[in-house]
């Protein structure tokens, strides 16, 4: 059976629903998860999955979460060749180029780790709702189907 981690960080709760959300998905596609707080959370984690999830928060003006500094910094430092990525989490439009800052750039930790992306960014405004959770679960498939590959 597949497994799969998904880490978030949240202030608002929202990027706790789009976690939620995920791993209910992977569990209905049959895949064995957790999901983690990520100041509870260890990078290194994520060796002993197939599939690898980060749900952060834009803080402010694009900042990765503060609790989240050293798990970014660590990911960065793993190699995760073999596994399946997928970064997903809300923000607000209302700061325009620094939407969802931190999705993008812990995409880009996973890839410099040698992860494979398994599925588009996914962003969402404020909470998750009508078409979000559809993107959300498209998101999860993708990740599933990649795994599968």
């Amino acid at each position: 059976m597949a497994t799969a981690k998904v880490i978030f960080a949240t202030i608002t709760g929202n990027n706790e629903d789009v976690a939620d959300i995920i791993t209910e998905k992977f569990e209905d596609l049959g895949i064995d998860v957790t999901k983690e707080e990520i100041s509870q959370a260890d990078a290194t984690e994520f060796e002993d999955v197939d599939i690898c999830v980060v749900v952060p928060y834009t803080y402010d003006e694009g900042a990765l979460p503060e609790e989240g500094l050293d798990f970014y910094d660590d990911l960065q430092e793993l190699d995760l060749s073999g596994k399946i990525y997928g970064c997903a989490g809300s923000g607000d439009t209302f700061y325009e180029d620094d939407y969802c800052r931190a999705v993008t750039d812990f995409s880009r930790a996973f890839k410099t780790a040698g992860a494979t992306k398994g599925a588009d960014d996914v962003f969402v405004n404020l909470s998750p709702e009508g078409d979000d959770i559809q993107h959300l679960d498209d998101f999860t498939a993708k990740l599933v189907a990649k795994q599968a590959e």
